[in-house]
Parts: C-alpha cells; structure tokens; sequence
C-alpha cells in the first residue's frame, strides 16, 4: 500500500473505516456496480422478530400459571365433593392418560414417546419402587402429574385403618421428598376401595381417581388388544387406565393410540389439567362410572380390575 498515492490510500482507508462503522451499527451495504444504493438498516428486523419471540413465551407463561391456578381450585373442589373422579365432563377434546405401578424399567421410554408426541400424563407410583429408580419421578413430573399408588401394591381394604393410612402417607411423603412437588392425587391398587379407603385418602388431602377405561394390558393383553380396548370406547373427558412397567403398553402407545388420538382430536392432558379445563359435573360424580358415558353408548364391562 505505500507505493499507492498519498490521496489514493486515504480514500481506501477512509471506506474501510465506514465499513466497519456500518458493520457496528447494523447496517447492510448493497452494492451494484453502476447503481448508488443507501445503507439497508436490519437492526430494526431482528429486534421485532426478537421481540415477538419474548412476547409469545410472555403469553405462554402466563396461560401456564392461569392453567396451574385453575388447577389447584379444581382440585380443591374435587376434595370438597368426597367423590371418585373417573372421567372428566365430556365437554372438551381432552383425555387423561394414566400409568400405574412405576416407575419401571420402561418408564424412561414411555417419557421419549411422550415427549416425542407432545402428551401429558399422570403417573401413580408405588412407594417401595422409588429406591430403584432415583431421578425417574423427577422426569416423570416434568411430563405430567404424579400420584399416590400406595407403599406396596396392596388391596387396602384388608388392612386396618391404620395401615390403610400408613400405606397412604408413607408413599406421598417419599414422592414429595424425591421431587419437592405437592402430590395430591391417589389410585387405589385394583380400583378396590370402600369408605375407609375414601376417608384415609380424603384425611391426607388426596384426590381418589379411578378410570373410565381399562385398556386391560394388566390381563396380559398384547398391544393390538391394549390399543383396541382404548380405541373403542375413548371419548372426550375419558381417564384411561395403563401401566408403564410394561413393554406391549408401551408400544400400543407408541404405534397407535397416540396416533389414533391425534387423528380424532383428543388431547391428552393431566388428570389435574382435565379437571380444570372440563370437570366433571355434580350429576357425574353422583353416577359414578355410569356418568363417563352417554345414554346408550357403548361402555367397558368391568372396570376397576386394573392392577
């Protein structure tokens, strides 16, 4: 550059000098040969584009928090009630997946699959399980809710009312310990409760839910079988009965009931996100599981013989 004219070298140095200014400040030089063209500012773009990305995660957030407010109000009215909640008010295009018995070890693939399709659900896990599985729950609670599936898997009304709640209390305590979350759901093993069972749930702050429909894969189903049961008589509000200790479950979720419900509009959601966005009414409650269905339509046989 120093063989360069004296005036030449200024011209160059004073262009790269506004470059650089320009760089700094945003701007674009667009350079046609033969054409003059003015600096294109971009800064201003990517400041709205950025600005609506915050404005949109600042309105998801606050719908989160207004879902977790109605939450806990439903919630707190379910315990008002005393009732069993099996099915929500068949309003909306909500349905609550449920696994017992975890965690497992299929859980942490029942959670990829979940995560993969976008779904919620809520997991009722036994006490005596939780030492195997560090950390699980915690992923668990990322994806849905957790609830009380008692300390051993036990028929609870051939215990006395002590033992009733110690079985009760011993596995809410070791959930909330492991995930510093409030647990407040319960699920009885077998669906086998009666008014002891209802009290002791209702004295620890417990929520007793059972389920509209047993996908039966406890019985040994294969996952055509499990997918049918549920298929046939899913419906908006339905409470859906599985297992996450179990690998044809896992693939009838997988290959088709996630799909099949997607393809019909069901959302699955938390038992506590279905109570809050389409409750039950006081006429369902009454009814129990006769109120998860319409007059005529078809309805599982049995339904509170999952494990």
């Amino acid at each position: 550059m120093s063989d360069l004219p004296q005036r030449r070298r200024a011209v160059i140095l004073a262009f790269g000098a506004f470059a650089v200014a320009a760089l700094a400040g945003g701007l674009t030089l667009a350079l046609v040969p033969g054409q003059k063209h003015a600096p294109v500012r971009r800064a201003p773009v990517v400041k709205a584009r950025a600005a609506k990305k915050v404005s949109r995660r600042a309105r998801a957030a606050t719908a989160a928090r207004r879902l977790k407010r109605e939450e806990r109000a439903a919630l707190v009215q379910m315990k008002r009630t005393g009732r069993s909640v099996y099915c929500g008010g068949r309003r909306g295009h909500f349905v609550a997946l449920t696994f017992d018995d975890g965690p497992g070890p299929y859980t942490m693939l029942a959670l990829r699959i979940l995560r993969h399709s976008g779904a919620r659900a809520t997991f009722f896990l036994v006490g005596k399980e939780l030492r195997y599985w560090p950390g699980v729950p915690a992923q668990e609670l990322q994806l849905g809710a957790l609830g009380d599936h008692t300390w051993t898997h036990v028929v609870l009304p051939m215990l006395t009312s002590a033992e009733i709640v110690q079985q009760l209390r011993s596995t809410k305590l070791a959930i909330q310990e492991e995930t510093h979350s409030r647990v407040e759901l319960f699920r009885p093993p077998y669906g086998a409760d009666d008014l002891r069972v209802e009290r002791s749930a209702r004295s620890l702050g417990l929520v007793d839910v059972l389920w509209s429909i047993d996908s039966r894969d406890s019985e040994g189903a294969d996952w055509r079988q499990i997918a049918a049961n549920v298929e046939r008589f899913v419906r908006p509000g339905s409470i859906i009965l599985m297992h996450e200790n179990r690998g044809q479950t896992i693939r009838a979720l997988r290959r088709a009931i996630l799909p099949f419900l997607h393809a019909h509009d069901l959302v699955p959601v938390t038992v506590p996100e279905l109570l809050a966005l389409d409750p039950p009414t006081p006429a369902q409650l009454a009814a129990g599981i006769n109120g998860c269905y319409p007059r005529g339509a078809p309805r599982p046989g049995r339904t509170r013989t999952g494990a």
